[in-house]
């Protein structure tokens, strides 16, 4: 028997229940894997307390991460016992998640566990710090490199912001992390964010081109706020942008990219290739300082999961949440 947290349609409205279900339920995939741990993220909160529509169809099992051990497969790509992770592919929205004790999946979303991490420090940075790292990724490629002058992380205090900090400032940036909440300051502080920005005051709407301050940015808020920080961004300057969590609309104009060159990298980690994937996962093993990592996680049990949902959709969650499924 399988342990899984479900969405489910109750009244005609989206509902998450902790369920009991047999193998034979699982969808007809290759690989199957026996889940240790899953994480929380802003689109899990989204989809197990029921504020957005994430899961396409019903029942789905929720969680867009899982990490774990392969079981059973009729792929040649892997093997049983192989150590693997799942991030994306639309799971939790079109196909069943990570929040269940066993899973089956398609060969070519599994990427290998990089040696050097465990299984919690793999959930750990999860999509959020997955995302963060192909954030990363874009900055370096655009030409954004340390030494350019100060690098904004908005949403600082959140799963990718906070993994984005820790991962820039190892890399040598001066990082600004930008926050609603003073109280994280000191952790922020420590990994590795040398100055502050109140989140008011990005998120107020100002002119299309402001005074140059952001030699480049990594973003997981959009709207406003987002629209501010272009209008910050020093001459040559990129922005990497992954989230909505301020909202989908983005009010700016054509100005700061035609009139100071800066660069708006669109950064997607659902269906990014199984190539990339893998290269950002081998560079995070490398080169997220795990220390800190540790320090920014929590793992809660799978239980917990709608109280967690609501907390981390209000913006009450610090760091990175890990789910230990079978607990």
């Amino acid at each position: 028997m399988i342990h899984a947290l479900m969405i489910e349609d109750v009244d005609g409205r989206p509902r998450a229940v902790l369920r009991t279900i047999e193998e034979s339920a699982l969808p007809l995939n290759d690989v199957t894997i026996d889940v240790s741990h899953s994480s929380l993220n802003y689109k899990d909160g989204l989809a197990v307390s029921g504020k957005s529509k994430i899961a396409r169809r019903l029942p789905m099992v929720a969680g867009i991460d899982l990490v774990g051990t392969v079981a059973a497969s009729a792929s040649p790509q892997w093997a049983v016992g192989d150590k693997v992770l799942v991030n994306g592919w639309g799971l939790s929205e079109t196909q069943w998640g990570g929040y269940a004790t066993r899973v089956r999946m398609k060969p070519e979303w599994l990427v290998r566990l990089p040696q050097g991490i465990t299984p919690v420090q793999a959930m750990a940075i999860g999509t959020a710090g997955y995302t963060a790292m192909l954030c990363v990724m874009a900055l370096q490629e655009a030409g954004t490199l340390p030494g350019r002058g100060e690098i904004v992380v908005t949403g600082a205090a959140g799963g990718v912001g906070s993994v984005a900090v820790s991962l820039l400032s190892a890399l040598g940036y001066q990082v600004t992390a930008s926050t609603g909440r003073p109280e994280t300051h000191d952790f922020l502080r420590e990994l590795g964010a040398s100055a502050f920005v109140a989140r008011q005051d990005l998120a107020v709407a100002g002119g299309p081109l402001q005074k140059e301050r952001w030699a480049g940015g990594v973003d997981s808020v959009g709207s406003s706020t987002l629209a501010t920080v272009l209008a910050q961004t020093a001459y040559g300057g990129a922005v990497a942008a992954c989230g909505l969590a301020g909202g989908t609309d983005l009010t700016t104009s054509v100005l700061p990219f035609i009139l100071r060159g800066v660069r708006l990298l669109g950064v997607d980690s659902v269906m990014a290739p199984a190539a990339r994937r893998q290269v950002a996962w081998d560079r995070l093993a490398r080169e997220l300082p795990m220390t800190k990592l540790d320090q920014l996680t929590t793992v809660e049990p799978m239980s917990r999961l709608p109280e967690l949902a609501a907390q981390i959709v209000a913006g009450q969650t610090r760091g990175r949440v890990v789910i230990d499924v079978h607990r």
